[in-house]
């Protein structure tokens, strides 16, 4: 009967703490971003940014959970619209229209090596992004740069003039998200 009485206890206990915990998270969303993507060509370097997404996900203790980021393939802007219309192609965008990265965690502040999904035409694969996470009150800004192959995503590398210009297949992915609840 005691270690009945034990039990219920712990289990309660464990249900309260649980229950504040979950009470205690917050929702974040984004505030603001730029995407940076470089490649290059047997031409010249080239890069491409975007300003807009959704980023989503909730702080619970030290870490951000459950994120998820989304952006238009097509917010995704050179400085020369042809390279803009090459890319788009290359990407699908008209059936693939998001670039989509989620993973479960984050944490709120400090350096570490974070693994996620990065969802690309209709290619996901597991990416490891090195970030840095600055907290100041409820606002979270999140700094990263990851490497990535075209063709992983089966994406093939746009040519341009028949043949002559080739982009190369690496990829420079850099992330700059703040974002507050």
């Amino acid at each position: 009967m005691k270690t009945t009485k034990n039990l219920i206890k712990t289990v309660l206990t464990f249900g309260v703490l649980l229950m504040t915990q979950l009470t205690n998270a917050q929702k974040l969303s984004i505030q603001s971003s730029n995407i940076k993507i470089d490649g290059t060509s047997t031409l010249h370097a080239w890069d491409m940014t975007s300003k807009q997404s959704v980023f989503s996900g909730t702080v619970a203790g030290n870490a951000i959970t459950n994120v998820r980021f989304v952006m238009k393939a097509t917010s995704l802007k050179s400085k020369e619209s042809g390279l803009d219309k090459n890319a788009y192609k290359a990407l699908n965008t008209e059936k693939y229209p998001d670039i989509v990265f989620t993973t479960s965690s984050i944490p709120t502040s400090g350096t570490a090596t974070i693994t996620g999904n990065l969802t690309i035409t209709n290619a996901t694969k597991e990416v490891k992004i090195p970030v840095t996470v600055t907290k100041n009150g409820d606002t979270y800004n999140i700094k990263g740069s990851t490497k990535i192959k075209m063709t992983a995503f089966g994406v093939t590398p746009p040519k341009l003039m028949m043949g002559t210009i080739k982009t190369g297949d690496d990829l420079t992915i850099t992330i700059n998200v703040t974002a507050t609840n």
